[in-house]
């Protein structure tokens, strides 16, 4: 609902209208909306013994206890109402920081209701209102608690200010360190309320400049906009002094500007006048004593109790109206952030059944955003711009896809223990990798031929030497494919961690990982190491087989590598595109196949070497058709089937419905913190409510049937 005010509708409100804008802003303070939200108000703020309480006392026409010793305790809601009938009413409303905490004193505070007919029992009233507050000459010498006294009477202005306690510069006998810190902090939270005038009272009897109250209000209405000054006690200036200058120029809002400008009121001195002539006599000296002198060359809008109060009124009038849009707005901003948080609390669960039934309906959104992410069906809230961190974690079906193809190229890179060189390479060591000529390979194969020699002839090779072999070529297979496990295991984790705290409240969802997601994926990376495992067992234990009919042709294919590379070496240096057919070179012709099969041939024919070749290819093909099957298992038969493959079933309905009491209690019933969250919650929102029904009822009422 959007609500705009202007200067003709708010001028156009009857004495009657205004009377009910007033009001609901008072409902909705008693409502405690402002424990949670800034209210248009006014608010009365000075230095210990600036007068504020005498100003009160004027603006509400009742004597209140004042004495020059003693100040204000407690922050004082004054609300004036004119009616037929003279009546007064206190009552108290605790402080906003102890909302919701139970304790003797606080209920003591909101029981407490006293009603007077007249004034005179009001001093006395007030002193039993300390009580209750706990307020006493050798105990607590402040409270954060708030006064709230109600007058009503045929003279009274619709006006509702709130009184501070009395800025203190230093402690005292009486007030101590912690007193100081308490008023200052107090009194600068109230000031600090975006909606709040300040009334800003200032002595004329001590420097303005050392007046606490004028630097507090510079920090937090830095621009004047909302704050208003009142001097008090110009009686105690010498006339004609330079001193009565600088106040009156102060008066004219040239020392210090506020937008609202400044106001000058006398009060009697309460040490010289006692009950009831201080209020019969004030006004008739406040008029004389501006009647002459130099304060007489102010306009009168700014002398005198009866124009601060007509002032005040409009002022607060005009504030609140100001504010009532935005206010509505806020209200209902933070209506909907409290309803969405106590909505990720869920439904209350204080009997098993209710518990149970919390977590079958988060069991049932985790199998279906896991579901949604292994089939790569990213159309979910749940998941955020692929692009961030976040984003990328909550898609597991991308993750193991890129992860198992770092692992393939990892494997095909470092894989094997040996790798071969070109003949004209330098033998190297990378790590745990062996770079070696094929020479040099060679040489190995045979001493292992020497070393595991078995019934085999001279000039052949033992099937256990193929095997010996490639059990070395593929150690590093475990700690490659191991590593790959652990990391998509991760993944795995990390991404039902970010689905659990998207389903569940923080309590249910942290018991949730602790007892039941975390216990279930270290058995799946248990149980996907020993799948690794017996996968590469299968290679170390069992002797090589294969069928593949591609085995021959890398057998065939690695025979003829040599050749190959002759052939490359005698047409680089003879600088011929082919060695088929004779080739016409320094005047001659000459027939360069001839010469390839001549150095493809062993100088001294040697069957060791020729038994070790053969060994070295076979093994090699071999490695390379085990090699692809061994990726496409890891893939499938450890990362699919053991990790992704039992990912839903972790927090399933079936799996829920098979917790035991006791496990169902310990996730899913409700913390103390919980419940005392839950309880807050549904107050504040209760609070809230009331008072955007109470805005809404006011501003269709009274507003929009308005032409």
């Amino acid at each position: 609902m959007v609500v705009t005010f202007d200067t003709e509708t708010l001028n156009g409100l009857c004495s009657e209208d205004q009377l009910e804008l007033l009001d609901a802003i008072d409902h909705l303070r008693l409502q405690g909306i402002d424990h949670y939200i800034s209210l248009p108000q006014i608010i009365v703020c000075g230095d210990q013994s600036s007068g504020k309480s005498s100003v009160l006392e004027a603006i509400s026409g009742i004597p209140f206890p004042i004495k020059s010793n003693l100040c204000t305790c407690f922050p004082t809601e004054l609300v004036l109402r004119r009616a037929p009938d003279t009546g007064v009413s206190v009552s108290i409303i605790p402080d906003g920081s102890v909302l919701g905490k139970k304790s003797k004193k606080k209920r003591a505070a909101q029981t407490f209701h006293e009603e007077l007919e007249g004034f005179e029992g009001f001093p006395d009233l007030i002193e039993k209102a300390k009580t209750v507050m706990g307020i006493s000459m050798l105990g607590k010498a402040f409270s954060k608690d708030r006064l709230r006294v109600e007058i009503a009477g045929p003279d009274r202005p619709h006006l509702t200010i709130i009184d501070m306690p009395g800025l203190i510069h230093s402690e005292t006998k009486s007030q101590s360190a912690e007193d100081v810190k308490l008023v200052g902090e107090v009194v600068k939270d109230y000031m600090a309320q975006p909606r709040s005038v300040i009334l800003a009272v200032v002595s004329a009897k001590n420097d303005f400049a050392n007046q606490v109250v004028l630097s507090y209000a510079r920090e937090v209405d830095g621009r004047g906009s909302r704050t208003m000054g009142v001097i008090t006690k110009p009686d105690t200036l010498v006339s004609g002094s330079g001193s009565e200058a600088l106040y009156i120029s102060l008066a004219k809002n040239k020392e210090v500007n506020f937008d609202l400008g400044w106001h000058v009121l006398k009060n009697l001195d309460s040490e010289t006048q006692k009950g009831s002539s201080l209020l019969s006599r004030r006004n008739s000296e406040e008029a004389q004593f501006f009647s002459e002198g130099a304060w007489e060359e102010l306009p009168s809008s700014m002398l005198g109790i009866n124009e601060l109060r007509k002032k005040l009124s409009n002022v607060l009038l005009r504030q609140i109206a100001l504010e009532l849009p935005s206010l509505i707005r806020e209200i209902e901003l933070k209506l909907d952030s409290s309803n969405e948080e106590l909505k990720r609390l869920g439904e209350p669960r204080l009997t098993l059944d209710e518990q149970r039934v919390r977590l079958l309906q988060i069991s049932q959104d985790f199998q279906s955003l896991v579901e949604r992410s292994l089939s790569g069906t990213y159309n979910d809230k749940f998941f955020e711009d692929a692009e961030t961190s976040q984003g990328y974690n909550q898609r597991i079906r991308a993750v193991i896809q890129n992860e198992n193809g770092s692992f393939a190229s990892k494997l095909l890179k470092e894989g094997h223990q040996r790798q071969i060189l070109s003949a004209e390479a330098n033998e190297d060591s990378g790590g745990t990798q062996q770079f070696v000529t094929r020479d040099a390979f060679l040489k190995h194969v045979q001493t292992m031929m020497q070393r595991t020699r078995g019934r085999e002839l001279p000039g052949t090779s033992s099937s256990m030497v193929v095997a010996d072999l490639f059990l070395q070529q593929s150690s590093p297979w475990e700690r490659i494919a191991h590593g790959h496990v652990v990391k998509a295991w991760e993944a795995a984790k990390n991404f039902i961690e970010l689905v659990i705290t998207h389903v569940a409240d923080t309590s249910i969802g942290g018991s949730l990982l602790d007892r039941v997601c975390q216990p279930a994926l270290n058995e799946l990376l248990k149980r996907a190491k020993t799948k690794a495992d017996e996968l590469l067992d299968s290679y170390r234990r069992v002797h090589p087989i294969t069928y593949n009919p591609d085995y021959s042709k890398a057998v065939r294919k690695i025979s003829t590598s040599q050749k190959d590379e002759f052939s490359r070496i005698i047409s680089d240096f003879f600088g011929v595109a082919t060695l088929q057919g004779s080739q016409y070179l320094d005047s001659r012709y000459y027939n360069l196949t001839t010469l390839l099969d001549e150095l493809s041939e062993p100088t001294k024919p040697d069957i060791e070497s020729l038994a070790a070749s053969e060994a070295l290819d076979g093994m090699l093909a071999y490695y390379d058709i085990a090699l692809k099957r061994f990726i496409d298992s890891i893939a499938t038969e450890v990362i699919e089937q053991k990790i992704l493959g039992a990912l839903s079933d972790i927090l399933s309905p079936v799996a829920v419905f098979k917790m035991s009491p006791e496990l169902v209690e310990v996730i899913a019933g409700e913390s103390r913190q919980s419940r005392t969250k839950r309880k807050k919650l549904t107050k504040k929102i209760d609070i809230l409510q009331q008072g955007s029904d109470t805005c809404k009822r006011f501003v269709v009422s009274k507003l929009n049937g308005k032409d």
